[in-house]
């Protein structure tokens, strides 16, 4: 008898906690959600995030409040939400600098453990881009090019370690190809002095460069996206130009601090991806150069460690003397 009553007993716990998680999920967000973007306006973390804001509007009865504190490659805004409650409440916008930094700078949070992935919400490929004058129709011959001319072929980033940079050194590690690079204090300097002929060619985002394209100003040899770009579909990737397997994307994704209930996270997922992947948004973020991806929590988690594993292979032989 007193073990039917106790197991009675553990049956109702375990209906009323599910029926509390149920209520809980329901009721979010009961006040502003605070989403924090580690860079300013104009940039694809704070430009996704807006959009993703006005769209969940017709979803939440409240607000997702976008705030901008850019700084030290988006850790200040990542270390505001790694040390806020782990309530749903406090959210944070990253891109893969997120995985990129901690090889970089001493960081005040870790960033797999203090955090709890939402969903990757897009990605925004790179085009390689050359100056017109370059004598080359493809991959192929860039690289055969650049193997003739040990450094003499310029490549311009919008800074060193950014992704494009990032981007550059592992299509050079991949090939073999010796080239001289020139940071720039952000892309729009880099593509510039690249239509000038100062530079020869760069990684550029397709959402900041696709006017110089369409101009002729510039010209793209391959993407750096597994799949061709739908609005480009005459511009192969890097890996079947002749590098299989390379990719190296801008992705944008919600974290949430580590600790977050199961039930909101899910919530928050659900939510996310519902407005993402709208139509009317799906295709608007496309003409912004971003296309959709919205996948689970674990599979966002798998992709953050296994970036940082890419990356700090790459960046640990960058540093290496010689």
């Amino acid at each position: 008898m007193i073990f039917l009553y106790r197991a009675l007993g553990l049956a109702f716990f375990a209906v009323a906690a599910g029926g509390a998680s149920s209520a809980l999920a329901q009721v979010f967000p009961g006040k502003p959600v605070r989403m924090v973007v580690g860079f300013g306006t104009g940039g694809g973390t704070d430009t996704l995030s807006r959009v993703l804001s006005r769209k969940l509007a017709d979803i939440w009865p409240q607000p997702l409040v976008v705030e901008n504190r850019p700084g030290a490659d988006g850790s200040i805004a990542t270390e505001i939400v790694a040390k806020s409650a782990a309530d749903g409440y406090t959210l944070v916008m990253v891109s893969n600098a997120h995985t990129i930094t901690p090889f970089q700078r001493k960081l005040a949070y870790d960033a797999v453990k203090d955090f709890a992935p939402v969903t990757l919400l897009g990605s925004n490929p790179n085009l390689l881009l050359l100056h017109p004058a370059l004598p080359v129709k493809n991959l192929t011959e860039l690289i055969a090019l650049a193997k003739s001319r040990p450094n003499d072929l310029a490549f311009a980033s919008s800074g060193t370690g950014t992704s494009p940079y990032l981007a550059m050194e592992l299509l050079k590690s991949i090939t073999g190809m010796k080239l001289t690079h020139v940071p720039y204090k952000g892309s729009g300097p880099a593509v510039i002095d690249l239509t000038g002929g100062h530079v020869q060619l760069m990684f550029g985002a397709v959402s900041t460069t696709l006017n110089y394209l369409q101009s002729g100003r510039l010209r793209a040899i391959a993407i750096s996206s597994p799949q061709r770009w739908p609005a480009l579909p005459g511009i192969p990737t890097v890996a079947e130009s002749g590098v299989p397997g390379f990719e190296a994307s801008t992705w944008y994704g919600v974290l949430a601090p580590a600790g977050t209930s199961q039930t909101i996270v899910s919530k928050l997922h659900s939510d996310m991806v519902t407005a993402i992947t709208a139509p009317d948004i799906r295709k608007l973020v496309m003409e912004l150069g971003i296309s959709t991806i919205a996948n689970s929590p674990r599979e966002f988690s798998d992709v953050i460690r296994s970036d940082m594993a890419r990356w700090g292979k790459l960046i640990r032989s960058l540093n290496q003397p010689g």
